[in-house]
C-alpha cells in the first residue's frame, strides 16, 4: 500500500495528521529544518511526539533539510543522536556534510533525499541509493511519464509530492529570499518573494498542486508514498486534506465532487494546478490567493473537534482471558502488527454471593476509553463458582494495555558513533586565481582568452560552435553539466561531454547528484559547481571523496563562514557578477527587454538556460574586486561570473581584475559576503 504522509507543523498538526488517517508525518526539530516559520517540535518533545504516532502505527520523519554552517554541525549531530533515541523512522537531508555526519553519528538510522537535494533523474536516484540513502523525494516538476519511469528503474523507495504549495524554482536551487532579503529558502526562512507582483502581474505565483484525480495511477506505478505539503499551514487544513487522500488511497480511487470541493476550500491559490503531472505547463499553472478568501471556519470547527477527541484513530487488539481458582488471571493483548503480551493479575476467590461470568468479565475488558486501543475480539474463559473485583479486571486490562503500548513504541536498538569534526587545514597562501564562467559561446574572444583567467567555464552544449585550438596554451576550459535535465537527456548529454573533451575541454563541471553517475567512468578533472551548495566543511569533505578536484562554495556563506572553511579541497567563489535567484521549468513571461521588474523597479535579467528553461538573475552585479578581503579567505579560484555582459566587457572586466584596477558596475552589490544569511 502507497504510504500517505502528512505535514505536522506543531503537536496539533500532528495530532490532526495522525487522527485523519496518516500513515506518517514529518516535522522538524528546532533551527534543523526547512520550515523553520512553523511552530516545530522541541528535542525535548521529540520522543513523546514519536511515542504517540508509534503508538498508533504512524512512522515519524525528521526534516534536517537545510544547508548548516560548521558552527552548527555539532548541535545537529547532537540532535541526530537524540531523534535515534527517540526511534524517529528516518532523517530528511539536503546538505552533503549533514548526509556525511549522519552517515557517522546515526549509521543504521535511514536517511531520505529531500527535494532540496533536487533529485529527479535516474542516475540521480542510482547515485542517492549508491550513497546509503533509502528513499528519495523526487523534484515537483516530474511528468507522470518520469515517475512512472523512475519507479521501474529506482533500486530505492520514491516519494512524491501530491499536494499543497508549488514552488516556482526547482527546490534546493532557489537563492532569491536570501540574495533579497537575507532570508535563505535553503536555511528555512523562505519570505516567498514569487508571490510577490512584477511587470503589474504574478508571473512566478504558481497554484498549489493537486494529483487527488491521479491516486490511482500513482499507487500502481509503485510510489511509495504520497506527500501532502503544508507545515506553515493550520492544522485543521491538515485535518482536512489528510482524511481525503487517506480516503483515496484506502479505497484506489479519485475524488467526488465533494471532495474536490473540500480540498479548494481547505485552501487554493485560484483552483489548482496539475501541469507538471501532465505535463501541460504554462499559463494555467499561475494564480494567487484571492485578497477576499478566508478559511472555512465552521467545517475547521467540526474537524478540530473530531481530531481532538482522539478517537479517529485508535488500535484494535484481541483479547483472551483466562479466570480459574487457585491462579492468577492471565489475559493475552494482541494487535494486528503481530506484538503479543501477556499479563497476570490477582487471583480469584470462591464466589460468597454470586459467581462473576464471562460477559461480565468481558464488559469490563472492553472498557478502554481514554486510551488508544479498541478491542476488537474478546474470548473469556471464567470457571463457574468464582468472584472477580471490577478493579481487579480493570488492572488486569489496564497492564496489558500498558505493556502493549510499551511494546509499540519500543525504540530499535541502532548504534550511535561519534562526531568527528573534519580535519584542520592552513588556507592556502597563495592569492586565488581567476576563472571566468559565460553564458554563451559568443563571449568568448581571444582578448578574454589572452586576459590571465586561470579556466573558463562555459554550458556544456555551447562547445558546439567552438573551435578551441586557438585558445590552446593561453587558458583552460571546463564543460559545465546543465543542473538540470531529463532523465531521458543522458545519452545526449554523454555524447556532447565527448565531443566537448575531444574538442579541448580539460575539466567537467559537476552541478548535480546525477552527474557524478554520469561522470563516474571519465579520467578528467571535476569541478563542484554553485549549485551543490556547499555550506561546510564536511560538505567538502564528502565531495572530496566523491572524486570532486575542486568545488565552488554557496554564495550565502560570508566572507569569515568561507574563510573557517576546512579547504580539503581548492575552493572557488564568486567575486564578481550577476548571482542567479531562480532556475524555473515554467517559460517565464517577459517583456521587450527581457526583465522581470518588482514593484520597486528592481529589473531581473531572465536568460535561457539548458532545455528552454529560465533562469533569472539578480538586478545587481556583485563586485567584490575593489576590496581585498576575498583574497585572504582561503580560495583557490575567483570566479568571474558573465552572463549578460557582452564578449568586450568580459574582457575588460576580467583585465580589468587581473591588473587590480576598479571596475565596479553602477548596479554594485556586495551580495552575501560580508553580511550572510539567517
Amino acid at each position: 500500500m502507497t504510504e500517505l504522509l502528512a505535514p505536522a507543523g506543531s503537536k496539533e498538526a500532528l495530532v490532526a495528521a495522525v487522527q485523519n488517517g496518516a500513515d506518517a508525518v514529518y516535522l522538524g526539530v528546532d533551527e534543523f529544518n526547512a520550515r523553520r516559520g512553523a511552530r516545530n517540535f522541541t528535542l525535548d518533545e521529540l520522543r513523546p511526539a514519536v511515542n504517540y504516532c508509534h503508538l498508533r502505527g504512524v512512522k515519524v520523519y525528521l526534516t534536517l533539510n537545510t544547508l548548516i554552517t560548521d558552527r552548527e554541525l555539532h548541535a545537529l549531530a547532537s540532535a541526530a543522536r537524540v531523534a535515534n533515541e527517540a526511534g524517529v523512522d528516518a532523517i530528511l537531508v539536503q546538505d552533503w556534510g549533514v548526509l556525511d555526519t549522519l552517515r557517522r553519528v546515526v549509521p543504521d538510522l535511514p536517511l531520505h533525499a529531500s527535494t532540496q537535494m533536487t533529485v529527479h533523474t535516474l542516475s540521480g536516484v542510482r547515485e542517492a541509493a549508491r550513497l546509503g540513502i533509502t528513499r528519495a523525494v523526487l523534484a515537483r516538476e516530474l511528468s507522470r511519464n518520469e515517475i512512472a519511469e523512475l519507479c521501474r528503474e529506482s533500486p530505492i523507495e520514491l516519494e512524491v509530492f501530491a499536494h499543497g504549495a508549488l514552488c516556482m524554482c526547482w527546490s534546493g536551487q532557489c537563492a532569491m529570499s536570501a540574495v533579497i532579503g537575507q532570508r535563505s529558502g535553503n536555511r528555512g526562512l523562505c519570505a516567498q518573494p514569487c508571490r510577490l507582483p512584477y511587470d503589474g502581474g504574478h508571473p512566478l505565483s504558481l497554484r498549489d498542486n493537486c494529483l487527488a484525480d491521479y491516486v490511482p495511477e500513482l499507487m500502481d506505478m509503485g510510489v511509495a508514498c504520497l506527500k501532502l505539503e503544508g507545515r506553515m499551514k493550520r492544522p485543521e487544513y491538515v485535518a482536512a486534506v489528510t482524511g481525503i487522500y487517506a480516503r483515496l488511497i484506502r479505497e484506489h480511487r479519485g475524488p467526488t465532487d465533494e471532495e474536490r470541493g473540500q480540498l479548494a476550500a481547505a485552501f487554493s491559490r485560484d483552483g489548482f494546478t496539475d501541469g507538471y503531472y501532465t505535463g501541460q505547463t504554462g499559463e494555467s499553472m499561475f494564480g494567487v490567493r484571492p485578497a477576499n478568501a478566508r478559511w472555512p471556519e465552521e467545517w475547521f470547527a467540526q474537524l478540530r473537534a473530531d481530531y481532538e477527541r482522539g478517537t479517529m484513530r485508535t488500535v484494535p487488539v484481541r483479547f483472551a482471558a483466562k479466570l480459574a481458582p487457585d491462579e492468577p488471571m492471565t489475559l493475552l493483548a494482541a494487535d494486528d502488527d503481530d506484538h503479543l503480551v501477556t499479563v497476570t493479575g490477582a487471583t480469584p476467590e470462591s464466589a460468597r454471593n454470586r459467581s462473576v461470568t464471562a460477559e461480565e468479565a468481558e464488559q469490563r475488558l472492553r472498557k478502554t476509553g481514554g486510551t488508544a486501543f479498541t478491542v476488537r475480539e474478546c474470548v473469556v474463559r471464567v470457571t463457574p463458582g468464582i468472584a472477580v473485583s471490577a478493579a481487579s479486571l480493570n488492572a488486569l486490562r489496564r497492564d496489558a494495555l500498558a505493556e502493549l503500548e510499551a511494546v509499540r513504541t519500543a525504540t530499535p536498538e541502532r548504534r550511535t558513533g561519534r562526531y568527528v569534526a573534519p580535519e584542520e587545514i592552513n588556507n592556502p597562501a597563495e592569492p586565488p586565481r581567476f576563472t571566468v564562467s559565460l553564458l554563451h559561446a559568443s563571449q568568448l574572444t581571444p582578448a578574454l582568452a589572452e586576459a590571465g583567467a586561470a579556466l573558463i567555464s562555459l554550458p556544456l552544449m555551447e562547445y558546439e560552435q567552438l573551435d578551441l585550438t586557438p585558445y590552446r596554451g593561453k587558458t583552460r576550459f571546463c564543460a559545465v553539466l546543465p543542473r538540470i535535465y531529463r532523465t531521458r537527456d543522458e545519452a545526449l548529454l554523454r555524447t556532447k561531454l565527448e565531443a566537448a573533451l575531444r574538442c579541448g575541454a580539460d575539466a567537467v563541471g559537476i552541478a548535480n547528484l546525477g552527474h557524478f553517475a554520469l561522470m563516474r567512468d571519465y579520467k578528467v578533472e571535476k569541478r563542484g559547481e554553485l549549485s551543490l551548495n556547499v555550506f561546510n566543511s564536511a560538505a567538502l569533505r564528502f565531495l572530496k571523496e566523491q572524486g570532486l578536484d575542486t568545488a565552488a562554495v554557496s554564495f550565502e556563506l560570508r566572507r569569515e563562514q568561507i574563510r573557517d572553511l576546512q579547504k580539503c579541497l581548492p575552493c572557488e567563489a564568486v567575486i564578481y557578477g550577476r548571482l542567479p535567484l531562480m532556475i524555473t521549468e515554467n517559460r517565464i513571461a517577459l517583456n521587450a527587454d527581457g526583465v522581470l521588474t518588482d514593484r520597486r523597479g528592481e529589473r531581473f535579467p531572465v536568460v535561457e538556460v539548458y532545455g528552454g528553461r529560465s533562469e533569472i538573475e539578480n538586478a545587481k552585479t556583485l563586485c567584490l574586486a575593489d576590496h581585498d578581503d576575498w583574497r585572504s579567505v582561503g580560495l583557490s579560484y575567483a570566479r568571474l561570473r558573465f552572463t549578460t555582459e557582452t564578449p568586450e566587457e568580459c574582457a575588460a572586466i576580467l583585465r580589468a581584475h587581473v591588473e587590480g584596477r576598479d571596475c565596479a558596475p553602477e548596479d554594485l552589490t556586495r551580495g552575501l559576503f560580508y553580511r550572510g544569511v539567517e
